[in-house]
This record gives structure tokens, C-alpha cells and sequence, in this order.
């Protein structure tokens, strides 16, 4: 999953449009029997590292996999901030339309908001997931 072409050109997919890097340290949060494997297993190439579940040290990404039956997304983005960098960004992944525990982009939006978190780029990263890039406000950042 390389690259897919669309309005305004070629766009990134997978992985690749998750912008990670050799020697990330990601931290997977929500992981359950419906994610998408082989998504993990490029982001894992791409770090060239296992994913971690309890850090011992922040983390430059959190992937955090939700649906919409998973709860109160506010708790949940509060909750992936506990091990993540000041510097460090929220990769939400959540099922597309049409899939079970699809969760309306305004309820992405209003969450994100409420945590006190601001939604960057979205990104194509699979068949059955999308992919919302979550990062502190820029004015809290120092």
C-alpha cells in the first residue's frame, strides 16, 4: 500500500501517509480482533520496532483505534495524552462509513475539541479505517 491517485494528484496510503519513521516509539492503544493487520504490520516496518503498549518512555505517536461503541472518545484522547511527547501526535483510527462503529466526524471534531486538542491532516490508510492526525494547539506548545 503505497500510493493512491485522486483529485489534486498522487496521495500517500498506509503506513506511508502516516509521515512515521525508523525509530519511532508508537504506542497502540484500542487494539481489537477488527484492526487492520496488515496496517500494523507496515507501521511496524516502517519503525522498525514493535509497537509498545506500556511505555517506559513518552512517545512520539499514539494510534489509538476507536469505534463508536468503545465509550466517551474525550476520555479516551485524554487517556492516550498520559505517555505522549509535548511534541508527539494522535493518529485516530476510526471505521469508515458504512462500517460498524463508524464514528461521525463531528463527534471526532467536538471530542477533540473538549480534550483541548486540535484535528491536523486526515489520512488514507486502508480498505476498512480512516485515519485523523490529533496534536496539542500550537500555543501550547513551548
Amino acid at each position: 500500500m503505497g500510493t493512491t491517485t485522486g483529485p489534486g494528484g498522487t496521495q500517500p496510503r498506509g503506513a506511508v501517509a502516516l509521515g512515521l519513521a525508523q525509530g519511532n516509539i508508537v504506542q497502540e492503544l484500542g487494539w481489537d480482533s477488527d484492526v487492520d493487520d496488515d496496517l500494523r504490520q507496515q507501521i511496524m516496518d516502517a519503525i522498525d520496532a514493535d509497537m509498545v503498549e506500556e511505555p517506559i518512555e513518552a512517545v512520539d505517536i499514539v494510534l489509538l483505534w476507536w469505534r463508536e461503541e468503545d465509550g466517551d472518545l474525550v476520555d479516551g484522547l485524554v487517556d492516550a495524552l498520559r505517555d505522549l511527547s509535548d511534541t508527539g501526535s494522535i493518529w485516530l483510527l476510526t471505521p469508515k462509513v458504512g462500517r460498524t462503529g463508524y464514528v461521525d466526524p463531528a463527534d471526532i471534531q467536538e471530542a477533540t475539541l473538549t480534550a483541548g486538542l486540535a484535528l491536523a491532516n486526515p489520512a488514507s490508510v486502508s480498505r476498512e479505517w480512516q485515519a485523523q492526525k490529533i496534536v496539542r494547539p500550537k500555543h501550547g506548545r513551548r
